[in-house]
């Protein structure tokens, strides 16, 4: 009897505006630059915050998600915070930023700028 195995779902997903925004930071992208990378470090007064940065290299765990602009790579250790959430880029008169619609947040600091599970 044969295996079979069903796709698996993405661990996050992107808005059309999120991947153009991956695409323009690809495009502007220092050299040896493979990809972007979220993580959610510890920060800020509720305990995790979200970080985007270029990666030059993938690690083991990471969870590669292919953009139509370029590779985004999910940190192994934020991979369980993130799951089912929605990453999306907003830009307005006065600011401009990656917003995360996350079912696993449980609450957030007043200023936004950190979350907790």
């Amino acid at each position: 009897m044969a295996t079979t195995l069903r796709p698996r779902p993405a661990a996050l997903n992107l808005t059309p505006s999120a991947e153009a925004r991956i695409a323009d930071l690809m495009a502007r992208a220092p050299e040896g630059a493979i990809g972007v990378k979220l993580s959610t470090p510890r920060r800020g007064c509720s305990g995790l915050a979200y970080s985007v940065d270029y990666v030059t290299e993938a690690k083991a765990f990471d969870e590669k998600i292919d953009t139509p602009g370029g590779p985004l790579f999910v940190d192994g250790g934020s991979i369980l915070y993130l799951i089912g959430s929605t990453m999306d880029w907003v830009e307005d008169d006065f600011t401009a930023g990656f917003v995360f619609q996350n079912p696993n947040a449980k609450g957030a600091c007043g200023c936004g700028e950190s979350f907790t599970v």
